[in-house]
């Protein structure tokens, strides 16, 4: 691995996207918008599903831990992102760059987990309906959504602690904008071959099997689709199952990518850019395709508006008359 200092290092400092300091300041409006706006849309669907007794069934079950799960997983990069955007570059302990590393890793596999049980869901909802009650049970479903988060958490764990043990040479600036294992990996003084190479592997087995167990569930999905009679019924079930397809797409992509092959020796900028999109960009749109355009949760939000702009009407109205 790269060592070009053999001082040993206890703090990094994560550059994110060395620019000017009117891009970074344009770069942080952007994303930090992006990051209200995802941790926004998420606590809304939360919220709503878990105030609507129609909302009380396993899609939405999966949906809402999804929604909670992404919420964790971009706050564990981005607001180290957003300070480097505004002081140039983001300090960050050796003990903290592995514990985010961890939480980002953890979360991702969780994520997949998830990913190919919502994806397995629709495929019992959408090609066995008669079916489906008996077979997605509220154990079953309590089950699956168990098995993602502890699945998840568990994955990267034995990776992490094999890093937790190496010491980390200058020099300290981290050319990325969070402590990814490629970037961290690079700065070990030790040799970091197993680490390096559990991380690839496990990574793999994670996302190549998620993958394609979501694929596959998608590709009966399609074909269940094919077979409607109504052209009018099959273009909505394809607008909504191919815009799921376009964020997995992305999603898989992207991570496939960047995990999928052997930790680079040198830092690449394209690797940095490839990141933003699995841990920016689709946690931005997963919360609109998944829910926001889904009609029961646009209804049941709608009601709940309602409920408020009522509740606030009544508490004005008590509060002129005891003024």
């Amino acid at each position: 691995m790269e060592s070009t200092n053999r001082s040993v290092v206890k703090a990094f400092i994560i550059l994110g996207f060395p620019a000017s300091a009117q891009v970074r300041l344009l770069s942080f409006i952007l994303f930090f918008f992006m990051y209200v706006l995802t941790v926004t849309a998420n606590v809304v669907i939360i919220f709503v599903i878990k105030e609507n007794r129609k909302l009380q069934r396993p899609m939405y079950y999966f949906l809402g831990n999804f929604s909670f799960m992404e919420i964790w997983y971009t706050t564990s990069t981005v607001p180290k992102m957003l300070e480097s955007f505004l002081a140039g570059g983001s300090t960050i302990s050796v003990t903290g760059c592995i514990t985010q590393l961890y939480l980002f890793f953890a979360l991702g596999s969780t994520e997949c987990f998830l990913l190919a049980t919502m994806a397995y869901d629709r495929y019992l909802a959408i090609c066995r309906p008669l079916h489906y009650p008996s077979l997605m049970t509220l154990q079953l479903t309590t089950w699956l959504v168990a098995a993602a988060w502890v699945g998840g958490f568990l994955a990267p764990l034995v990776p992490i602690l094999l890093i937790s043990q190496l010491s980390f040479c200058g020099p300290k600036e981290i050319h990325h904008f969070f402590c990814d294992a490629g970037p961290l990996l690079r700065r070990s003084c030790d040799n970091a071959f197993l680490s390096s190479t559990l991380v690839t592997v496990l990574a793999s087995l994670v996302i190549l099997s998620t993958c394609l167990l979501t694929m596959i569930s998608y590709t009966f999905i399609i074909s269940t689709i094919l077979r409607i009679p109504s052209a009018s019924g099959r273009q909505k079930a394809f607008s909504t199952c191919g815009s799921h397809l376009t964020v997995v797409v992305i999603y898989y992509a992207t991570v496939i990518f960047i995990y999928v092959r052997p930790i680079s020796p040198s830092p690449s900028d394209l690797d940095t850019v490839a990141s933003v999109f699995y841990a920016v960009v689709t946690p931005l749109l997963n919360p609109m395709i998944y829910s926001l355009r889904n009609k029961e949760v646009k209804d049941a939000l709608k009601k709940q508006l309602s409920i408020n702009r009522v509740s606030m009407k009544n508490i004005g109205t008590l509060i002129m008359v005891c003024w």
